[in-house]
């Protein structure tokens, strides 16, 4: 049948290469301005930037209905 020739598995990349991200500007305009909405003080700040301290309260993912 014509059209049901082999396919070969392609590798498009090389093994163990990773994309680099670009690096953000966390202090950027843009970036300040964003928090400025979603932070309501400066703990929630770095812990939304990724800057977590020992004995922090763990967040609840979800409220219970009763």
């Amino acid at each position: 049948m014509p059209g049901k020739g082999k396919r070969k598995k392609g590798k498009n990349k090389a093994p163990g290469k990773k994309l680099k991200k670009p690096e953000v500007d966390i202090l950027s305009p843009a970036a300040m301005l964003n928090l400025y909405y979603i932070a309501h003080n400066v703990a929630d700040c770095l812990h939304l930037r990724g800057f977590h301290w020992p004995g922090a309260p763990k967040s609840k993912k979800g409220k219970s209905k009763t």
